[in-house]
């Protein structure tokens, strides 16, 4: 473990991993389990989750890391998101799969309300956008550089964790890994590289090839990104 963000050097080509069952429905507009989702899930089934945790999965989407986290031993799991769909999602998957979880209407400010908890994670909007982010992009694009949501969520991470607690954040290295672990670090938590996977370009950042090579964040004619979860423990 470090005190302060590794910084992050490419991971090997790993194939496009498949999300665990259970098949989780998802309202039309909801953020898709993919890659991120199951990088995420593969970190939660590293950690050792305290019995009893009180964990919080932000920006829950279909609740697939809530559940997960119910699974491991938490004792409760509040799966927040803005979206009412994603809510509705998330509590029809979590009464199917008959895990603890308690969806909540809200964001970060809401978090912060009903913390600290013993386990955070959050799969956050981090794609670079051109354009202004609109209710229909919400779920990924988060501005110019990435960053709308996770600069905010790494600087109050140590306010949203109990001593001994544990955060873990998926991002995309184009949004800037090393600044995540340097906020994170800055409060005094201890930052490691989780898991990684690079894996090819989807459709979004597909069509988006000619923007983010002029704001420099991929080399020309580069199609693969790199995903990181960041851990990082109070």
């Amino acid at each position: 473990m470090t005190t302060s963000a590794e910084p992050v050097r490419p991971g090997p080509v790993a194939a496009r991993t498949v999300v665990p069952a259970p098949r989780l429905l998802r309202l039309p507009g909801v953020y898709r389990p993919q890659e991120d989702t199951a990088l995420l899930t593969a970190a939660i089934a590293d950690l050792a989750v305290p019995p009893g945790a009180r964990a919080l999965d932000l920006c829950t989407g279909t609740g697939a890391q809530a559940i997960t986290l119910a699974r491991r031993g938490a004792r409760s799991v509040l799966a927040v998101d803005l979206s009412r769909r994603a809510l509705a999602s998330a509590r029809f998957n979590a009464l199917r799969c008959q895990a603890a979880v308690r969806p909540c209407r809200g964001d970060l400010t809401t978090a912060l309300r009903r913390g600290p908890f013993d386990v955070v994670v959050a799969n956050p909007p981090y794609v670079p956008a051109p354009a202004p982010t609109v209710r229909a992009t919400r779920g990924w694009d988060a501005g110019p550089d990435g960053r709308a949501v996770l600069d905010p969520l790494c600087a109050a991470a140590g306010r949203l964790l109990r001593p001994g607690g544990t955060l873990l954040i998926v991002q995309s290295t184009l949004s800037d890994v090393n600044k995540s672990g340097e906020l994170l670090a800055a409060q005094g938590l201890r930052v490691s590289v989780a898991r990684r996977a690079r894996i090819p370009f989807g459709p979004v950042l597909s069509g988006r090839t000619a923007f983010l090579e002029a704001a420099g964040l991929i080399a020309p004619g580069q199609r693969t990104e790199e995903l990181v979860v960041l851990r990082a423990d109070r």
